[in-house]
């Protein structure tokens, strides 16, 4: 067998374990169905914005320890980390089943199959099912715990985008293998790069851990949210409430925004949800509390916007959190969309951290990417959506006689 490792899905998690494992001497094959990021890997190039992933690609390109193609290969372990989106409400685990129909032909006694995508529990045993139904010659662990040929095991990923390549080294792990043998394989292949403890469990407990780390931050969120409803009624500012209430040595309530963005806070809690609807009134609530933020921000700049015979609006930011060129999930680019699609006036977009507008609705809309100290000259209405650092440095009396949206609490 090879002693190669295979990557399957080259996005925000696919490629920093990629080249994670890499940098440590492993030889790791890439597989994506995207062309252009394999090319773009293969010549040492990041496909996205990261910072120190660039340089950890073009590094082990450069060595030989990384390539990446379009077709799978044979290897001792591949690791999966392909989307879980929702769609209509429940998750969609199809590429989840298309990767194990992808690899399954290259399997040999012995391997090691992980999924990294964040799951509904019961996704890794089920994925253990299904590689089973295409390679009857080979014992999988769901059947057979103690003398399985390949091994299949959860570790979800726990990092922070803007940081991801100092947390996919230092962050504790969590490995649920669908056997306690699975999982003491599957802690071989992670401690080759993880300096941070490794902890081992079932595989139901591991996508269930992951779940629960996201749905606690989201009814965290969702507090600050709604304390922010709260004190837009009352007239007063949410940003001082919360400051003095943190002065309590056992209160640390979080900053509001204008809702919750990425493919973890945003999607995971629902998947709790749905794997037990009856036991999770609260989690369900936070999601939409969450939710509905970006709808109660656009009505509040149509709101002011009436008073403008041709209001110009400005919006700062796109992605989904400061610093980064993510926009899955994004409220502020949910935002920007719906002020396009309600014709609320001219926008004026600025997001530092990507070269177009590639969506379709502000494409319709005729709405400008145009940098910060533009909009702000040109704009009537000042939304700032996030908390990039660039627009820490905007001085404030460029701000006078505008309305100013900031949903992030940057210039307060």
């Amino acid at each position: 067998m090879s002693d190669q490792v295979t990557v399957v899905g080259l996005g925000y998690i696919g490629l920093p374990t990629a080249a994670a494992l890499a940098s440590r001497g492993v030889n790791v094959l890439g597989v994506d169905v995207d062309q252009r990021i394999v090319d773009l890997i293969n010549k040492g190039e990041a496909p996205f914005v990261e910072p120190d992933l660039a340089v950890a690609v073009s590094g082990a390109v450069a060595m030989g320890r990384l390539r990446a193609s379009t077709t799978h290969e044979s290897s001792s372990a591949f690791v999966l980390a392909v989307p879980t989106p929702m769609r209509d409400g429940k998750p969609d685990l199809s590429y989840v089943d298309a990767a194990a129909d992808a690899i399954a032909p290259h399997l040999q006694s012995g391997a090691l199959v992980v999924l990294e995508s964040t799951s509904p529990p019961g996704t890794t045993r089920a994925l253990s099912a299904r590689l089973a139904l295409h390679r009857p010659d080979l014992r999988f662990p769901h059947d057979h715990p103690d003398d399985a040929d390949v091994a299949v095991a959860h570790c979800p990923e726990r990092v922070l985008p803007g940081r991801i390549m100092i947390e996919i080294v230092s962050n504790d792990r969590v490995i649920g293998g669908v056997s306690d043998r699975c999982a003491e394989r599957a802690r071989e292949l992670y401690e080759v790069f993880t300096q941070g403890e490794v902890h081992l469990t079932d595989a139901t407990t591991a996508e269930t851990t992951k779940l629960v780390e996201n749905a606690y931050r989201d009814v965290n969120i969702a507090f600050a949210n709604e304390l922010s409803l709260v004190s837009d009624h009352l007239e007063i500012d949410v940003h001082e409430v919360i400051g003095l209430a943190n002065r309590h040595p056992r209160v640390n309530i979080l900053n509001p925004g204008p809702g919750v963005g990425g493919h973890c806070i945003a999607v995971d809690p629902w998947f709790l949800v749905a794997a037990a609807p009856e036991q999770t009134p609260l989690i369900r609530a936070a999601r939409q509390v969450n939710d509905r933020k970006p709808h109660y921000v656009v009505e509040e700049v149509v709101s002011r916007a009436e008073r403008f015979k041709e209001p110009v609006i400005a919006v700062l930011g796109l992605a989904f959190k400061a610093n980064v060129d993510d926009l899955r999930e994004s409220p502020a680019l949910a935002i920007a969309e719906e002020l396009g699609r309600r014709g609320v006036g001219r926008l004026l977009v600025v997001e530092p951290h990507v070269d177009s507008l590639a969506s379709p609705a502000l494409q319709a809309a005729d709405a400008k990417l145009v940098d910060v100290t533009t909009a702000i000259a040109e704009a009537d209405i000042v939304v700032l959506l996030v908390d990039h650092e660039s627009f820490r440095r905007v001085r404030r009396t460029s701000l006078r006689g505008k309305v100013v949206f900031d949903t992030r609490g940057l210039w307060r």
